[in-house]
């Protein structure tokens, strides 16, 4: 690891890699019902969410990111058939993104359990933005605040790899476009039942 590169890692080291410094990014902590759901999913969501149910994501050019060893334990899913795809650590269950559904949008949101065995605001910044407040757990509901600025930093990361076609090298898709494994597509019961704040995985 150098001063150019940030440290991802699973809870138990099995899964490991390391993310570009340097290119745009933008952090934000989302409160939605499939963020939720996907913690729950991988239990204890505790690990995951804040006291509200937040997730804290970095949001970043899925080329800046490179597995470095471990990749076997790489393991993704979908909450629904249209679901955009989930990636984990099958490993210990660790949380490591979310992605489009296909390698030409390039966007990754990183979840900051795989990203915080060293700090995060000098290699990401700081939270920029909370979205998805009114799905919050409990009252009164966090302060939505600095999403329109959220989404024109998605929208020059999108681009900005697209046009410099970067967006061909992504750790999660195979030379041809496909995920590099076969997701995990949850039934309508097995989401709904990932709903209820006590879930249990």
């Amino acid at each position: 690891m150098t001063a150019d590169t940030h440290p991802l890692r699973c809870r138990c080291g099995a899964l490991q890699g390391q993310i570009e410094r340097g290119g745009p990014t933008s952090r934000m902590v989302c409160y939605c019902k499939d963020c939720q759901a996907f913690a729950r999913y991988l239990g204890p969501a505790a690990r995951v969410l804040d006291a509200q149910g937040g997730s804290d994501v970095v949001q970043l050019a899925p080329h800046r990111i490179r597995f470095t060893r471990g990749i076997e334990h790489l393991a993704v899913m979908r909450l629904s058939p249209q679901g955009m795809l989930r990636w984990y650590a099958a490993c210990c269950r660790t949380p490591v993104g979310n992605t489009m559904t296909s390698r030409n949008l390039p966007f990754t949101g990183l979840l900051v359990p795989c990203l915080d065995s060293a700090p995060l605001e000098a290699a990401f910044g700081p939270v920029l933005a909370s979205a998805n407040t009114q799905s919050a757990l409990g009252e009164p509901k966090p302060r939505a605040f600095g999403l329109p600025a959220a989404l024109l930093r998605i929208l020059r990361i999108v681009a900005g790899s697209r046009l410099s076609g970067r967006y061909q090298v992504n750790p999660f898709f195979t030379a041809a476009g496909a995920p590099v494994v076969e997701p995990t597509v949850l039934t309508s019961d097995e989401r709904a039942r990932l709903d209820a704040p006590s879930a249990a995985v």
